[in-house]
């Protein structure tokens, strides 16, 4: 048994939960060759058969990409992870979430069934807030899980809409199967509905504008969770979503224009406010929306080139990304600090970590033998072929990856290169090995991949494209292309970028001021609507629940008079004249002393009497059913009521008096008496109108087919209780126990004072 509370064995713990994304990555990794031929893996199981659902998961091209991305850097994760929280108090708490999110990323990028999808998307948003505030001991952490998880979920419920209505037109829940009625779905009136559906649930997770302003308050979060959830793995599920969906929902004018206009805004926006902040997380977030916002603009093209730009730098933006935010969870580990203006000369004493930083920012930035160079231009030859706003894409590529340019000299120049700045210079030291190993690695495959481009295109990136986009293009990366528009593109891109560096402290000012002359903010509008919802919450509290029961009851019946009126007279040309029956003289006798009884209960003003009252109506209602011939239902009716009479009575005795005061409201006694008699006429009708039809005895017939023979009882009623009722039988006898402790601390209670 793991003393998880022992700080050591905590960090074997860790490192042993390695494992799993380990062997999740090796598996996946067997699955390529046959997805290089475009094949695909597919199984499924019966998940609710009553509803024809099925729990059904499939590997092709694009699935196995993001699975390999998510169980690679999960690894590496984790691995960094157990030092990087080593001696924390909660070491297992964080391990599990981290496994169990991991686990449902790869449920939704596996999942072929879209309410299967929809659930592990849900997951992935609790799992989420659960690691973005796990330092819950700060309200910052608290405020921005808090915020994550409202925005993330509510476009859940949105995409859940989209999903139901999706099944709805093509009769079908599985993503493969709708393939097939793709040309239906794009001509449906409701298109535009499901569109607008899945583009919520897409940008909330993705952080695409105007909902991307939680990313950067998510860096409240431990640095691991941001390399791993804001890098490669949640923020992706968007783009996963929409990439998904491209061959299903995508190719339209409102597809297209949609994704390369937010997409657009998204990057150009992220990129200036990358370049306005000081903190490293804060920096690498905005950067992350810019890529974000780049690869949802690629992802409405129609192209080949496009397409296969948008998951080339899906790749590449996850390898220099996740690199980069574990450098700067090793900076803040070993030197206190995260602002750029107080870190410098970190490569004398931190040889790795300025490796894998120097590697991830060049690849960043799109220098040549960089993997990043190859995903810039191939980003640039495919904005150069959108069908679609061609001079925007690639003006908003070419001025953003500027922008990334101006950003990577910052964070090496100034952080590695520059003079110490800060008092950690003089003993600040390398991290161990487990923190600076990934990195590293990633780092290294960004040179690998940008010197062996084309074995990347033909096992990664070819059959990720062809699983979303059906074509006879040759789709290859290559180091070189030849003289052309996208390198003549990438020259311009340094030349640019270099002219940002050297203008950074003017842009910094400038950023921040025009920035904060905005009249609201994304950010701020979120703020005013969650004071807005708990404003309203504090208003109809102070209505409707203000502890007075009277009122609660009011509203209560209040609210089904009004509904349940509506309903049926709305529609009672449909039930046929209600004929009133005949009733015996006992009858008619039993309904006068229960009316007479109602009528005791309401007036007097004495509880003892009111009680007593009511278990008049309560044995008279016994003999109803005693002259229906049900003499079982009759006696525990009558043992109830009278066990009650007789409690109430004993606790009502020992309590001190409640002092009420006569209602000198006229108009409340009015309400409270018009609202009584609508009920009991509403129900009364309601009940003749029932019994104006035949009755649908489907049911009686089952309990008597089955009472005996599958229960092993007589009594029908006694069998329903014990055995086809038992957990709301428990429930009830739970409610009745709880009552009566509740009656029994009152009269000790009373006894002690």
């Amino acid at each position: 048994m793991i003393n998880l509370a022992d700080k050591n064995s905590a960090v074997r713990f860790a490192r042993a939960t390695c494992v799993i994304p380990l062997i999740l990555f090796l598996a996946t990794s067997f699955m390529l060759p046959r997805t290089i031929a475009g094949g695909f893996y597919r199984f499924e199981f019966p998940w609710i058969p009553d509803l024809g659902v099925q729990m059904s998961f499939m590997l092709d091209g694009l699935s196995v990409l993001f699975a390999l991305i998510i169980s690679g850097i999960g690894f590496f994760v984790t691995l960094y992870s157990a030092d990087y929280l080593h001696g924390h108090h909660q070491t297992g708490r964080f391990f599990v979430f981290l496994q169990a999110f991991m686990l449902s990323m790869l449920g939704i990028v596996t999942a072929d069934n879209v309410l299967a999808l929809f659930v592990f998307w849900e997951l992935t948003t609790i799992f989420s807030y659960l690691l973005i505030g796990f330092e819950h001991e700060k309200e910052s952490s608290r405020a921005s899980a808090r915020q994550a998880l409202l925005v993330t979920g509510a476009g859940g419920l949105v995409l859940l809409i989209g999903f139901l209505l999706l099944e709805i037109i093509s009769g079908t829940y599985e993503i493969s199967q709708m393939e097939s009625v793709a040309p239906y779905l794009k001509g449906h009136p409701l298109y535009g509905v499901i569109l607008t559906t899945i583009f919520i649930g897409a940008f909330t997770k993705s952080a695409q504008f105007p909902f991307h302003f939680w990313l950067p308050n998510a860096m409240a979060a431990p640095t691991p969770i941001s390399a791993f959830l804001h890098s490669a793995t949640l923020v992706k599920g968007g783009i996963y979503l929409l990439a998904r969906f491209h061959p299903i929902l995508g190719g339209t004018d409102a597809w297209t224009m949609t994704l390369v206009i937010i997409g657009a805004v998204t990057a150009v926006s992220g990129a200036f406010m990358a370049l306005g902040q000081s903190d490293l997380k804060k920096i690498l977030a905005y950067t992350t929306i810019t890529a974000l916002g780049i690869i949802t603009l690629f992802l409405g093209g129609k192209t080949t080139s496009s397409l296969t730009a948008a998951i080339t730098f899906l790749l590449v933006h996850s390898l220099y990304k996740s690199a980069l935010f574990l450098v700067a969870g090793i900076i803040d580990h070993q030197t206190g600090t995260r602002r750029i203006d107080q870190l410098g000369g970190l490569w004398d004493s931190m040889p790795f970590t300025t490796f894998a930083a120097v590697a991830a920012c060049l690849s960043m930035a799109g220098f040549p033998l960089f993997f990043g160079f190859i995903g810039k231009e191939i980003m640039y030859k495919g904005a150069l072929a959108q069908t679609m706003f061609p001079i925007l894409a690639t003006s908003t590529v070419v001025l953003c990856n500027a922008l990334m340019v101006a950003v990577a000299g910052i964070l090496v120049i100034r952080a590695f290169l520059g003079q110490p700045g800060g008092d950690y210079y003089a003993t600040v030291r390398e991290a161990s090995p487990y923190m600076w190993c990934g990195p590293v690695i990633l780092g290294g495959l960004d040179i690998l991949f940008g010197i062996a481009p084309d074995w990347v295109g033909r096992w990664l990136v070819e059959p990720a494209v062809r699983a979303i986009h059906y074509t006879r293009d040759d789709i290859e990366l290559s180091f070189f292309h030849g003289i052309n528009g996208p390198l003549l593109l990438s020259i311009i891109t340094l030349v640019l970028g270099i002219r940002f560096y050297l203008k950074h402290q003017f842009l910094y000012k400038w950023i921040n001021i025009t920035f904060g002359k905005l009249p609201i903010t994304a950010s701020q509008a979120y703020d005013r609507i969650s004071e807005s919802v708990v404003g309203l919450g504090k208003i109809q509290t102070r209505i409707i629940q203000n502890g007075s029961l009277h009122r609660y009851f009011f509203v209560v019946v209040a609210f089904f008079v009004i509904s349940a009126g509506y309903g049926f007279f709305s529609h009672c040309e449909s039930f046929p004249s209600i004929a009133f029956p005949l009733i015996s003289w006992r009858e008619l006798l039993l309904t006068i002393v229960i009316s007479a009884a109602v009528i005791t209960v309401v007036m007097t003003r004495s509880r003892l009497l009111a009680v007593c009252g009511l278990g008049v109506i309560g044995a008279g209602i016994a003999l109803i059913f005693l002259s229906f011939g049900a003499p079982d239902v009759a006696l525990t009716q009558l043992l109830v009521e009278t066990l009650t009479v007789i409690i109430v009575s004993i606790i009502l005795l020992r309590l001190p008096r409640l002092g009420l005061k006569p209602i000198k409201y006229r108009p409340q006694r009015i309400f409270d008496a018009s609202l009584a008699l609508g009920a009991g006429v509403l129900v009364t009708t309601l009940l003749l109108a029932v019994l104006s039809h035949d009755l649908d005895r489907s049911v009686t017939a089952f309990f008597e087919q089955n009472s005996y023979v599958a229960a092993h009882g007589r009594n029908i009623v006694n069998v329903i209780l014990v055995d086809f009722r038992s957990m709301d039988t428990l429930g009830e006898i739970i409610v009745v126990a709880t009552a009566g402790l509740a009656g029994y601390a009152l009269i000790l209670n009373r006894r002690s004072k």
